[in-house]
């Protein structure tokens, strides 16, 4: 079966965000987070770990 990323993603964030019930701004945080992080000079650092 496959699954695109974004829909894989998409659906354990709902699922996340329906069980563990973290606060919106927690949310808003760890999203905007990682999109600046995704974009800096970090992102080989970050490539390298995630690899």
């Amino acid at each position: 079966m496959d699954v695109p990323l974004w829909f894989a993603l998409l659906a354990v964030g709902y699922l996340g965000v329906k069980l563990i019930r973290p606060p919106w701004w927690l949310i808003c945080v760890l999203l905007l987070g990682g999109y600046l992080l995704a974009d800096s000079v970090l992102t080989p650092v970050i490539e390298t770990v995630v690899k």
